[in-house]
């Protein structure tokens, strides 16, 4: 193992986004416990940044330059330590490439510094998180000393280096923002999952399809011979030039018997990649059975929140796309009552249009440039002015034996920090009522 005290001691690193979600907080700190010099830059303003400020005012050796970037800041660094979403073409990016200064993310890094840990990442458009969690727990479950970061609020990888040990296993859940530095670093996880794969980000992306799914390839396409890839069956025919060993998964080779609580077919589908994974460990049935019965949604993902006299209360707010919130919907076998709305994408919502009236017994639509998409003269759809509206409205509408569920198929920043934020509103709200 490399030793990452000396590694970074006096080195000058420039982070760029501070962000409100936690992850890079735990990267910072960890530069600022081993002795770097670290600039904090971030578009946002300190008022705006304040909760993730006041956690890291114990810290030392940390300078801010907040509400703006400055190209100051890209010169005469060891590295810069890119956040995910900050995009490889920014003007301060490339200022720093045409420097000679290395641009790094810090899941690759982890992984360049911890070589003797046995990493793997899991990507895709829905699915990565629910994935990499029910891994983690089989592989915790059987014993094994793991490890869980990466796309998961609150977690950071640069500071497990204060506890991995070779031998150990790292699981990481990968955007294809954070698999843009495995792109530059031409390194991917020792076991990649892909579980499948949808149009997203395409504002971002530039309405380009192909630019999306070239960092997600990044998980396997820099693969070596003695790796493995794990994809769900409907990637098969999109992934090409893999070199590891290609599993294909199988959702009809989880046993029947197995009591899962988790809803919808595209959960038995990150089932069965958590399955294959645990094979690969040799982690007995028993084991791999009684975790996954075990197993309950993932927060904000297809989550029962609440039971009310028998209306079943859904979160489902990280389905920020039309597509996601399909799954959702086909997840139950009745028309539910569906609290939907937010930020356009630029992804195209006719097919979730299409379905509305059959799988929707009345629609809640908050304001939002992607909710004025959705058009549809056959569907019972309302306009409300937030979510309190919208929940104090889908509540009179139900009666005992409905759902309610809160998919909102597009982003949350036109009315909150992110999706995470605009779910535990949504909590706040839920758990209120009686």
């Amino acid at each position: 193992m490399i030793d990452y005290k000396n590694y970074f001691k006096n080195k000058k690193v420039t982070v760029v986004g501070l962000g409100l979600l936690g992850k890079r907080l735990g990267d910072i700190a960890f530069f600022s416990e081993c002795g770097a010099d670290v600039t904090v830059t971030d578009i946002k303003t300190a008022k705006e940044l304040a909760p993730s400020l006041k956690k890291l005012a114990k810290y030392k050796g940390i300078k801010y330059t907040l509400g703006e970037h400055r190209f100051e800041d890209f010169e005469n660094k060891d590295f810069i330590l890119k956040g995910q979403g900050v995009r490889l073409d920014s003007p301060y990016i490339l200022h720093a490439q045409k420097k000679g200064i290395p641009i790094e993310m810090d899941e690759s890094l982890f992984m360049k510094l911890a070589p003797e840990v046995k990493i793997i990442g899991i990507t895709g458009t829905r699915g990565k998180s629910t994935t990499s969690i029910l891994i983690y727990e089989i592989l915790k479950s059987a014993g094994l000393r793991v490890h869980l970061g990466g796309n998961i609020k609150g977690t950071a990888a640069l500071p497990l280096l204060k506890i991995v040990k070779p031998g150990d296993v790292a699981v990481f859940e990968l955007s294809s923002w954070q698999l843009q530095g495995f792109g530059e670093d031409k390194i991917s996880p020792n076991i990649a999952v892909f579980t499948n794969f949808m149009p997203d980000h395409l504002n971002y992306y530039d309405n380009n399809l192909k630019k999306y799914f070239l960092d997600k390839s990044f998980i396997y396409k820099y693969q070596k011979k003695g790796d493995t890839l794990i994809l769900s069956k409907n990637m098969e025919s999109l992934v090409k030039g893999a070199k590891g060993k290609k599993i294909i998964t199988d959702i009809k080779k989880i046993p029947k018997n197995w009591n899962i609580s988790l809803l919808g077919k595209h959960n038995l589908e990150n089932i069965a990649c958590a399955v294959e994974v645990a094979k690969l460990f040799n982690v007995k049935e028993e084991i791999v059975k009684k975790a996954i019965e075990k197993f309950q949604a993932v927060s904000g993902r297809l989550e029962l929140v609440k039971n009310i006299k028998g209306i079943k209360i859904y979160n489902d707010t990280n389905s920020t796309t039309p597509e996601a919130t399909i799954v959702a919907l086909n997840s139950f076998p009745q028309k539910v009552i569906l609290i939907m709305g937010g930020m356009d994408k630029n992804i195209d919502v006719s097919s979730l249009n299409k379905i509305l009236p059959n799988k929707t017994k009345k629609i809640f639509l908050t304001p939002g440039s992607g909710s004025d998409k959705i058009i549809n003269k056959k569907a019972h759809i309302e306009k409300v002015q937030d979510l309190d509206d919208a929940m104090n409205k889908a509540m009179k509408e139900a009666c005992g034996g409905d759902i309610v569920l809160f998919s909102p198929a597009f982003a949350s920043f036109n009315m909150f920090k992110n999706e995470y934020d605009r779910g535990e509103k949504f909590m706040k709200i839920v758990k209120k009522l009686k």
